[in-house]
């Protein structure tokens, strides 16, 4: 098998460039039209320890949900995937945005402690259960967010903070990408890279609703399907969706994966 091929999603689908500047322009104008916004705010010290809140139209409490951007670890950051927040924004749940810390620059447990950091920040702000929601990398911040035990953060925290994870199109086995292109920033050892990997660890408790693109990759939608069964999750895949269209119902209030995420978010918030 050509991993190379398999997991390089730019090269595979055609118009990828056109379609990720697409993304960098919708996401600003999302930015800059959205009313109820906090924008830029801190979450740590470095530069890119960054998040964009946003809060669905109405006042009132609302379920909380966190999206992650993707790019393998080493690219893109939250002002290019704003507008995937508008889906569950008009379902009525909150939608913080963040950045993170990209590799090499720093090693990829560092990013998973970033996201880590982020969540039990926001629950002890606002005192509410997070659904993680994650595309491509950001899936597999997603699960590795899902069930933790956050009270090193904050001792009255615990394994609440984030009880339920939606990732998309995520990557779950690390040990696939060692021997490509992709892998080189990573600089993982094959035993870093299974420990790393949320499939090979103990299921976590919470749900779990893992979506990939129908015209993905073999190796992603392996992957996805292993990680839902092993985790005891459920499965969805979007038909004729490759990995960068797949995200485009999240952008639609009335799509199934919209209805869905905010569904998970509000029965976390009732827990």
């Amino acid at each position: 098998m050509d991993l190379q091929a398999e997991y390089d999603n730019r090269a595979r689908v055609p118009g990828s460039a056109a379609i990720l500047e697409a993304w960098s322009r919708d996401a600003e104008a999302f930015r800059t039209t959205w009313a109820r916004s906090q924008l830029d705010l801190p979450y740590g010290v470095s530069a890119r320890e960054r998040f964009d809140l946003f809060l669905p139209a109405q006042d009132g409490p609302a379920p909380l949900a966190v999206f992650i951007h993707g790019g393998y670890w080493q690219a893109l950051d939250r002002r290019a995937v704003s507008h995937f927040a508008r889906g569950m924004l008009l379902q009525g749940v909150a939608v913080a945005v963040p950045s993170y810390d990209l590799c090499p620059s720093v090693p990829l447990a560092k990013i998973i402690d970033q996201m880590q950091q982020l969540c039990a920040i926001l629950c002890a702000k606002t005192h509410q259960a997070i659904l993680a929601v994650g595309h491509s990398a950001g899936g597999h911040l997603a699960a590795s967010l899902l069930g933790q035990d956050y009270s090193r953060f904050a001792k009255p925290l615990g394994r609440q903070v984030v009880p339920g994870a939606l990732p998309i199109s995520g990557v779950f086995e690390l040990e696939p990408l060692l021997g490509t292109t992709i892998g080189q920033a990573l600089n993982l050892s094959p035993e870093a890279a299974r420990t790393l990997s949320p499939r090979f660890q103990d299921p976590a408790d919470g749900a779990l609703h893992v979506v990939v693109g129908g015209a993905e990759s073999d190796e992603f939608r392996r992957q996805s399907r292993d990680f839902a069964e092993a985790w005891g999750g459920t499965l969805d895949e979007i038909a004729g969706a490759n990995h960068f269209t797949v995200l485009d119902p999240l952008t639609d209030p009335d799509s199934a994966l919209s209805r869905k995420a905010a569904e998970m978010a509000r029965r976390l918030a009732s827990l």
